[in-house]
């Protein structure tokens, strides 16, 4: 009778995590920043229909790097979790911290008893009354929960464009700056240039009314960074 192959649970952790955080840095990266008027989500996407950016409820956006199956699945569900809770309840009761707690069970979940890990960081951005108010939670392939302040970058050249961002932005920034910004740390760390309609960018907009959230154009896109 043969041995079944053993490996140590800690070898077991660190091989799946290093997978999974290779998957990712392959992801094009995305920043979310927040702003005195709302919450800016960016990122480069080449696709024109495959998005990575997306409303899940009526102030609250998700963002995703990896494996774009695995993070639309997790935002298809993440849409179905907070329709049932806010037909059960009510509209008020679907909180962002809500949807990362949840997000955050299932990856920890994955991680730890299926075979493959999700190759996937998302964000869980949600749009409160004032600055003051705003979420952003990371959730990360191991379900590992974070919320940021300011800012937050998810995929490739978290660290460089993280560093270039640091000190840039912060109370008073405009959207016009936070995305001229934004794009010149992302170009500056993939070391080309990215052309307008290559952008992928959202906005949760605290100026409108109940449905905050909108894409920008490229007209839009390209008026920003000039």
């Amino acid at each position: 009778m043969s041995m079944p192959f053993y490996v140590p649970p800690e070898q077991m952790v660190k091989d799946r995590a290093d997978f999974a955080r290779k998957g990712i840095s392959r992801g094009r990266p995305i920043v979310v920043v927040q702003l005195d008027d709302g919450i800016l989500l960016i990122g480069e996407n080449r696709s024109p229909s495959l998005r990575k950016i997306g409303e899940v409820y009526d102030r609250i956006a998700f963002a995703g790097v990896g494996r774009f199956n695995e993070f639309e699945t997790l935002r298809v569900a993440g849409i179905r979790y907070a329709d049932l809770k806010g037909f059960s309840y009510s509209r008020e009761d679907v909180t962002g911290k809500g949807l990362a707690n949840a997000y955050s069970q299932t990856l920890g979940q994955v991680f730890s008893h299926e075979i493959k890990p999700y190759e996937v960081d998302i964000i869980v951005a949600e749009l409160g009354e004032t600055r003051a108010d705003d979420s952003i939670f990371r959730i990360q392939f191991d379900g590992t929960l974070r919320d940021a302040e300011g800012f937050a970058v998810l995929g490739a050249y978290v660290d460089e464009i993280s560093a270039a961002l640091e000190g840039a932005l912060g109370e008073g920034t405009t959207l016009e700056q936070a995305i001229a910004l934004s794009c010149a740390a992302i170009e500056e760390a993939g070391g080309e240039p990215i052309e307008a309609h290559d952008w992928e960018i959202a906005l949760l907009d605290r100026t409108a009314g109940r449905r905050t959230f909108r894409r920008l154009t490229t007209d839009e896109i390209t008026s920003a960074r000039s």
